[in-house]
């Protein structure tokens, strides 16, 4: 029988964990699967700190999956995968490896969720090869959509989702923290998106919002402001080549809300951006330490090889 949605908790406890080592670097905890990765494996910054500094791109997704159980991937809002490219994505990554995939824009941004019967066929027969490895396919909702404006376009869209698929929506808009919507979300077994988009100033309320349970899994995205990723003029006010551990609190409270989560769906998808506080890898490694176990990064050894002019520092 499928769980009630839950209100979000008003009290957390400090909970601590173990166990011994499992595939991808990630210690899964006894009762549950915890997925964590980044949003994206693209990042250019990350060269020299995380991936080798002459690594190939085309070989970056195989050497992250060394590392994280899971990825978002951000492409796909921006254009539908080709099959033969997911399908590859599916080759170079381990059988326990799972993908957040975006719905594209033209979906969610450019038709509001309305008349997208060609698109959404294009774009689930472009991610078929991922079938077996989706952690869920996301329906990030834009700012001004509302529901004094569309939601029936939401509650259509909902109850025609093809079946076979994981779906998750995400919702910038506070309007559409209403039971109802919760209950649609349930209904139809469709994840309620959890993302923390709170400014460093309010880090430590964290993982204490409207986050309701509604499905058998649950997304949890920690982004950080988005009002620091960018200038006005839309150039880059960062470049993610370190943590900048600013967020050990609120690290702390979305790891009790996360173990918490597992005990109740069993399955818990957990993707992290560079600007929640740094480069994403070592806030990931902070996150699982909190949840009691260990997330290992590449090796200095491995970020610089030997090329005949001695061993390079990670800071060199």
């Amino acid at each position: 029988m499928k769980k009630r949605a839950r209100l979000p908790e008003q009290a957390v406890s400090h909970c601590t964990g173990g166990g011994a080592g499992g595939p991808c670097g990630v210690n899964p905890p006894d009762t549950a699967k915890i997925h964590i990765g980044t949003c994206a494996w693209t990042h250019d910054d990350w060269r020299g700190v995380f991936y080798p500094e002459h690594l190939p791109s085309s070989e970056r997704l195989a050497f992250y999956a060394r590392w994280f159980d899971s990825v978002e991937v951000d492409s796909t809002f921006y254009h539908i995968p080709a099959s033969h490219v997911t399908a590859h994505w599916a080759e170079v990554t381990p059988p326990g490896f799972r993908f957040s995939c975006k719905v594209p824009r033209e979906i969610t941004h450019e038709r509001k969720l309305r008349d997208v019967d060609e698109p959404l066929a294009a774009f689930l027969h472009g991610v078929e090869p991922l079938r077996e490895k989706l952690a869920c396919l996301l329906v990030q909702t834009p700012w001004w959509f509302s529901p004094r404006h569309d939601e029936h376009a939401l509650r259509d869209f909902i109850r025609a989702l093809p079946s076979g698929f994981p779906w998750a929506v995400e919702f910038r808009d506070e309007a559409w923290h209403l039971p109802r919507i919760v209950h649609l979300l349930e209904h139809h077994n469709v994840a309620w998106a959890w993302n923390d988009l709170s400014p460093l100033a309010e880090a430590d309320a964290a993982a204490f919002g409207f986050f309701p349970q509604t499905a058998d899994f649950a997304i949890v995205r920690l982004m950080g402001d988005p009002e620091t990723k960018y200038f006005p003029d839309g150039s880059r006010r960062h470049h993610y080549a370190k943590s900048g551990g600013l967020r050990a609190q609120s690290l702390e409270n979305w790891a009790v809300k996360i173990r918490q989560t597992a005990e109740a769906v069993g399955n818990v998808f957990v993707s992290v951006n560079n600007h929640f506080e740094g480069c994403a890898p070592f806030t990931l490694r902070e996150l699982a330490q909190r949840l009691g176990r260990e997330v290992k990064l590449p090796s200095d050894a491995e970020v610089h090889p030997q090329e005949g002019r001695g061993q390079l520092g990670l800071w060199e």
